[in-house]
Order: structure tokens, then sequence, then C-alpha cells
């Protein structure tokens, strides 16, 4: 379908009427808490798109200002700067009562949350809006969802990328353009609720344990490097003291018990604690104080994990190989018969084409979303402007979207055409361009064509579902187990210490996992990303999930697979990162499980309590 570039008048939508304040930050670095603001521009607009406010400054961080060839803040520009502390009221003025809005919006509220946090305070903002996120519903005709080519595409002028004030005058068209294109559409804004935090601290490095664990002391021998240690109740070396002084040692002090557990610490061994009680029943060896004091003297040298790769890996050619080589996962999952790693769909005579499917119970809809796929189509979620044709399943006449669908003028078919569907050009007569990225069915696999660089796997799902869904990550050896509790990333625990993987969280629907592949150290062979339903819901409540694979942030995908878990289930593993040779390779896998999260997480050998 069409859509104008650009919007003469603000939308009207009582959903869409919010006062905003748009924000842009230049940065010494990417990871907030360690990494400072430089830069800051804020600009306010009323529910009707008035500017009500405008603020830029350059901020003196105190620290080295980091990538200068890309910002341009030197030290010098920086020197008789404000800090962030001399600026933090007006700040706040400006963003409370209002929706954050940022291109990429976790990353500027997360280094916002911190610069307040670093003054004592927090950020005052309840919402936020991400114009990433927001597009990547729309599905503009566009090559990339770059801030320069939506800029172009919804005809604001750009004059100086990386610059704060500039940017943020930009996002205001941008902002402008994405709500009209959305109201066209009738999709309901991706507004991210995030009251203001008071958790946030200046970062403190949290250090991976360095050693693999060996296991459970023997009896009256020694502690290795790399046992999971948990204390439990009073100690007479305060607990924070006796915690460092474990680190040093080599020890991984967990804050739970279970089957993994080496040792626990207690002076009191007769009480009735959570991590006593688990103890017990798993038969995890108990000591007292004393004992422990006089192990940590003497421990012994523990097996180090592998380093992080110290060159760019080499790309590896395509490869018809129908599995990674390696042992049996630990979780045994029922991968499907993997097809070459680029089935190829452009003889097909769906190829290039975008499918939404409406109507039928869950089997049935997953069953046409399954055949448009093996046609050559990828599947949508939602109706965007990327979507060529519509599939009506029984019910599905009633479904809120058809209103929007007639008006826009998309193919509407029935069931029956995807038995033999009719030929069309993969570019529309409304004028979509056609979906470029490798459509992969389940179980298929690629090649990551550049593994040197961080890789994003975004999760997205219908916008009219009720319950919550989480997106997780294991990043998982040889013998997919963690080495530790921080290679478990999850809404808890966000980023791993060492940044290599994060998860964040772009709108009610849509969440991502990023792992930088160089980086990531050798030993970790496969990062798994999956999907919880929270609660007592099933996948037959939530429908299909989409996922996308893009190397670096606003990039057009390289990949893209719809999912569909049975009816009964509750957690699914929706994808795989993992090593093949040099290089690395992603696998859509779509297995389902009708338990929870907690045995999901237990399988990959991560200390969960209860």
């Amino acid at each position: 379908m069409a859509l104008s570039a650009s919007s003469p008048k603000w939308p009207v939508l009582p959903d869409y009427s919010h006062d905003w304040a748009l924000v842009d930050v230049e940065t010494s670095g990417l990871r907030p808490g360690r990494d400072r603001v430089l830069s800051l521009a804020i600009l306010t607009l009323d529910a009707h798109g008035n500017r009500t406010g405008e603020f830029s400054t350059l901020l003196n961080p105190g620290c080295d200002p980091g990538p200068v060839h890309i910002h341009g803040l030197t030290p010098a520009r920086l020197a008789g700067a404000p800090t962030f502390g001399e600026v933090a009221p007006q700040v706040g003025a400006l963003l409370g009562s209002r929706v954050l809005v940022a291109h990429n919006a976790q990353f500027d509220y997360d280094f916002l949350a911190h610069e307040f946090a670093h003054v004592r305070s927090w950020v005052p903002v309840s919402r936020r809006l991400c114009t990433l996120a927001l597009n990547r519903l729309v599905g503009p005709a566009t090559p990339d969802l770059k801030l320069g080519t939506l800029a172009v595409h919804y005809g604001v002028r750009q004059e100086k990328a990386h610059d704060a004030q500039d940017d943020v005058r930009v996002l205001s068209g941008i902002l402008r353009g994405s709500l009209g294109a959305a109201e066209r559409l009738g999709l309901s804004l991706p507004l991210l609720e995030c009251p203001p935090r008071q958790d946030y601290k200046p970062y403190v490095p949290k250090t991976p344990c360095a050693y693999r664990n060996p296991g459970r002391p023997e009896s009256g021998g020694a502690l290795v490097q790399g046992m999971k240690v948990a204390i439990t109740g009073d100690t007479h070396v305060a607990r924070e003291e006796l915690v460092a002084r474990s680190v040093a040692a080599g020890l991984n002090m967990m804050t739970s018990v279970s089957g993994q557990t080496s040792v626990v610490v207690t002076n009191d061994p007769g009480a009735a604690s959570g991590k006593l009680r688990r103890a017990a029943d798993e038969g995890v060896p108990v000591v007292d104080e004393s004992t422990y004091l006089r192990l940590l003297e003497s421990v012994q040298p523990g097996r180090a994990k592998g380093a992080a790769r110290q060159r760019r890996a080499t790309k590896t050619p395509a490869s018809t190989t129908t599995a990674p080589s390696g042992p049996t996962p630990h979780v045994p999952v029922q991968r499907t018969a993997t097809p070459a790693a680029s089935t190829g769909t452009a003889d097909l005579p769906l190829a290039g084409r975008r499918v939404l499917v409406l109507g039928g119970t869950h089997d049935e809809a997953a069953g046409a979303r399954a055949r448009a796929v093996a046609l050559g189509a990828s599947a949508a979620v939602n109706l965007s402007a990327d979507v060529s044709d519509v599939v009506v399943l029984p019910g599905g006449e009633a479904d809120r979207r058809m209103g929007r669908i007639t008006s826009l003028g998309l193919r509407v078919h029935d069931a029956d055409w995807l038995l033999a569907p009719t030929s069309a050009p993969a570019q529309s007569t409304a004028g979509n361009q056609p979906d470029t990225a490798e459509v992969l069915v389940r179980g298929a696999v690629i090649d990551l064509p550049d593994a040197g660089t961080a890789w994003t796997v975004a999760a997205a799902w219908r916008q009219q579902t009720a319950c919550d869904v989480d997106v997780v990550a294991f990043a998982v050896d040889a013998q997919e187990l963690v080495a530790g509790d921080e290679d478990f990333v999850f809404y808890g625990a966000p980023e791993h210490p060492d940044g290599t993987v994060r998860l964040a969280t772009d709108g009610p629907t849509e969440q991502a996992v990023t792992a930088d592949l160089e980086r990531l150290p050798l030993e970790i062979h496969r990062i798994v990303i999956a999907a919880a339903i929270d609660g007592a819901a099933t996948f037959s409540d939530v429908g299909a999930i989409e996922i996308t694979a893009t190397c670096g942030i606003g990039a057009a995908p390289t990949a893209r697979a719809t999912l569909d878990a049975a009816t009964s289930e509750r957690t699914m593993i929706l994808a795989e990162l993992y090593r093949r040779g040099a290089g690395w390779r992603l696998r859509a896998v779509g297995q389902g499980y009708d338990h929870g999260l907690a045995p999901l997480a237990r399988g990959y050998g991560v200390d969960v309590a209860g």
C-alpha cells in the first residue's frame, strides 16, 4: 500500500494525544551507567504537535569523551560545559508529565536514568515511545529504519548527523510522519510504561566468575576456583567483605541454592531458611563460617573459561549442512530437520510478498501462515504498510482491522487462495517495496554475513495480546549449559556483566536480544533465545511470534521467521545463534514447551529458586 511520506496534519486519534518530550543524547560510549552523556537536546510538543519548549547543552562528563571521530566532542569543547547535576532540575521539568520520545528510546532513557542517579535523583518519565519500534510496526517503504533514512522518507531535512540539537529537530518531523502513517493503519502506539525508577545506580562492574564450576568439594576437601557458594544467615565477618574475599579467591557467589551449588555457608544450620531447605533437598554440603574462612586460605586453581576471540571472525561460505556439530543439547529440543542454509524463495509464487492471516482457530491460522511461508511469502503478525495480501479465515471478517484493510485497498483472499495463489508482481500496484529479508521456515539456518558485528534478534507479537510475554537468552557452552547465572539474560538482569549479550524492550509487544558475537568468550558456543508467557495463558492466546535478525541499529532485516507454538505451550525457543567454524549461524527453531520459564532455565543450568 502507498503511504504518503509526510502528513500536513497532526494525528487526531484520542490514543495519540499526548504531550511529548523528544530527546537525543550523544554519549562517551554505549553502556549506560559506565559511559556518560556529553550532549543533550530536548524538544517539547503539545498534543497537537505545537512546539512548547526547547533545550540543548553540552555536558562536562568528567571522563574521556570516547569516540570523538563520531560525535566531534573533544575534551576542549566540553571543558567549559556544565555538569549534568547543574542542568538536572531544568531537564526534569521538561521531561515531567510528558511521554519521552527517542529513536532507539531505551538507549536514551537508560542514559538519562543513570545520569539522574549520579545526582541522587531519578528520571521523571512514566512512559516512552521509540520511533524505531513504531516504524517497525508501520513498515514504511524504506531500505532501512535509520534516522537519516526515515528523515528522507518523511520529508525532513537532516543537516548534521550525530548532533543532538539537529537530531531532535529531525526526530520531530519523523514523529509527525510516523504518527500519521500509524493512524492510517489504525495501529496502537507502542507506548512502554516505565515508571520513575529509583534503583539505577552509578555503574559498578560485576565481573563474572572466570572459572568453570568444578562441582562440589570432596568430603573434607578443598575449595576449587569456580565453585558456586551461597551464604545464609548472620555472619561474624561483614557479608560484603566475605563475598569480596570469596570473589577475589575465584569463587562464584550465588544468591540462591540449586542442584549446582557447591557449598552453603551458615552459622545456624538448624535455621528454617529457604536456602538451607533447598540445600538439604539437593544434598549440598553445608559448612560454618570459621570452616569456610579456613578453606578460603587455600582455594585450589580452577579451569579458566575461554577468552574472547581476539581477531575478526572470517566469513563462512554458505553451506547446506543441515545441523551444527556438537553434542546433543542438554534441554531436549526436538529439532526439525534443517533445510539448506539458504533455501531460496525467488522462484516461489509468493516471493517478496507479505501475508497477514485473520481469523480461524489457532491451528488453522498457524497452518495458513506456514503455507504462505512455504510459497515464499513472509507472514505478518500485525497490519503494516508492507503487508501486500490478507487471508481471511472463518471469523476473520469481524476483525477490527478489516475496515482499514478495505480502505487501503489491500488484496483480500480466502483460505483456498493459498492452495493455488494467483501470480502477482513482488511489488504491488499500491507501491510496496518487496520484502528482501531471507524468509526462514522452522528449523532453517543461514550463515551470518558479518560475524564480527553485533547482531540483534527481535521478537514481536500481535498488538492485541492481553498477556505478558518475556524474551530471554541463554549463553551456553558445548554441553548446552550456562557457565554461570550471569549467562542468563532476562528482564531482571537485562545485560551480561561484560556487555556481550543485552535485552531491550521497545514496546509492549516487542523485545530484542543483541549479541556482540566477536567479543563472546570462545567457550560460548550458542546463544539460545526464547519467549515465555507470564501466567496461565498459552500461545493459543498470543498467536504467532515474528522474529527478525538485523546487523546494526535500524538496519534492514537480514532474515525473518514467523513461529507458531502449539495451543497448550507456554514457552518457546525462538532462535539460536551458534558457532560454525570461524563464523556464526542463525537458526529459526520454534520449539515449544508446556512448562514455564523456570524449568527451561534449570535445564540450561541456571540457579532458579523454588
